[in-house]
């Protein structure tokens, strides 16, 4: 029996941002952690990447609570750690500390290894105008995409 694939998207991450740099990470989790990720219940809304002694952690993350936890069962919102190589630590590092730079978590997913890797971008903030042309292009598209479609 094949499991269902486990896609957890940013949806707002493209929308407010630029993603300028993605970087597949892993992630520290505890047992019911990754038993609630395989069954999809996580969300990235409002989360954010922040250094901690040479170290990327990701705040904010919602991971609920596994139904057949026991006492033992996880907090929802806790610091997880990320799991990257020290060169791409330090170019992270490097690029975050420049103004107007984020590091933001964009994509949660099962490694064909039975892994949770998550996929962090570096993010330029986007203007008001930007995010104007950015519904103006969706809308086009769509628009095109109905009329190729008669």
């Amino acid at each position: 029996m094949k499991l269902p694939q486990v896609n957890i998207k940013n949806k707002r991450a493209s929308f407010d941002y630029e993603l300028l740099d993605t970087y597949q990470a892993g992630i520290v989790l505890t047992g019911t952690e990754i038993k609630s990720i395989r069954l999809g219940k996580a969300s990235l809304v409002d989360t954010f990447c922040f250094f901690n002694n040479g170290e990327l952690w990701v705040k904010n993350m919602y991971i609920a609570e596994y139904f057949y936890g026991t006492y033992n069962n996880h907090q929802a919102r806790r610091d997880r750690k990320l799991l990257l190589t020290k060169k791409e630590l330090q170019k992270i590092q490097r690029l975050s500390k420049e103004s107007g730079f984020s590091v933001i978590p964009t994509k949660i997913y099962i490694s064909d290894k039975g892994l949770a890797k998550i996929i962090v971008a570096i993010a330029k903030g986007k203007k008001v105008y930007d995010k104007r042309e950015s519904i103006k292009e969706r809308e086009d598209k769509r628009q095109m995409d109905r009329a190729f479609k008669r």
